[in-house]
């Protein structure tokens, strides 16, 4: 076939193979999916999860985003399980087990001391007649009319059918747990995804470093707090550390066209009231959506008793390339 077709043509086939093996999961999903999910819903232990060659790289992918999303697993490779590693199985645990065939005979000899444990077995085969399947507690097939190979022996839509229903599944049990975007981003601390949704307690400077003067400081004291800490403005709090108003640069140099007597002149005097603040548990995307759309450079942390906790400035967002 590969010699009769270009390789446009070969790799469209290919792609249309698997695109088909994916789509036709969706006419099968049923009770039994449901009941899969339910189990792993009620997991009181760790997802196993567990197949040989190309099905077990593709549990590692399953492994992995389960993980990320709020469902603890980790992957048990099959031959080493039955060399000691099956003491990673305990009683509570659900295993899913992936093998096209069913029949894969590492996966076969460990369904016995699975039971044994008193783990739970969830199946995702091409086979529900299968050993594995028979087996099982539920069973999901991922059964395929062909794979993309043109020799249809390498694994190829079988593989990607498998790692669609493991994503469907973790999906759906990412929804049933009320998983956020915060939880996400507790569990992604680095790398873009981190950033983006780092929050906004990591990024402001707080403490010492935040820009603060209470209302009846001089504008000589005031001038000086927002050089000393090169944010372009200061807080200004009441005798209880509440916000009660800001003053920037922008503030001072129209400040200065207008008045000769500046230094005269109190934080008070001079402050804008009612400043708009954040959370400090909130995300930084949503602090540089603010930011941008009422035009500022910096933005107040503050507490529900209105106490300044820090200040967050478009420079930080810039220093972990979020923009």
């Amino acid at each position: 076939m590969s010699k009769t077709l270009s390789a446009l043509d070969l790799a469209r086939k290919v792609l249309k193979t698997e695109a088909d093996a994916i789509l036709s999961l969706m006419d099968r999903l049923d009770g039994d999916f449901e009941r899969a999910v339910q189990l792993l819903y009620e997991c009181p232990g760790r997802v196993i999860v567990t197949g040989m060659g190309k099905s077990g790289i593709i549990c590692r992918k399953i492994a992995a985003t389960l993980s990320s999303t709020g469902t603890s697993a980790i992957f048990l490779h099959p031959a080493e399980a039955i060399h000691g590693d099956l003491g990673l199985v305990r009683e509570g645990d659900v295993v899913l087990a992936l093998s096209h065939s069913g029949e894969t005979e590492e996966l076969v000899r460990l369904l016995e001391s699975i039971k044994r444990i008193g783990a739970r077995l969830i199946a995702m085969t091409g086979q529900p007649e299968s050993t594995l399947a028979k087996a099982a507690d539920v069973t999901l097939n991922c059964g395929i009319a062909e794979e993309a190979c043109p020799m249809n022996l390498v694994p190829t839509a079988s593989t990607t059918a498998a790692l669609a229903m493991g994503d469907a599944i973790a999906m759906t049990l990412l929804v049933r747990k009320g998983f956020r975007e915060e939880d996400f981003a507790n569990l992604h601390p680095g790398g873009k995804l981190g950033k983006r949704l780092m929050r906004v307690e990591h990024l402001m400077h707080s403490g010492a470093a935040a820009p603060i003067v209470e209302a009846a400081a001089r504008m000589p004291d005031v001038i000086h707090e927002m050089s000393d800490k090169r944010l372009g403005m200061t807080c200004i709090v009441d005798a209880r550390g509440r916000l009660i108003g800001i003053f920037t640069d922008g503030d001072l140099r129209r400040l200065m066209q207008a008045s000769a007597d500046v230094l005269s002149l109190t934080a008070e005097d001079v402050m804008k009231r009612n400043p708009r603040t954040i959370r400090r548990d909130m995300l930084a995307v949503e602090a540089l959506k603010i930011m941008e759309t009422h035009k500022i450079t910096s933005v107040v942390v503050a507490a529900d008793d209105g106490t300044v906790e820090g200040v967050v400035h478009l420079h930080d967002l810039w220093r972990t390339q979020m923009i």
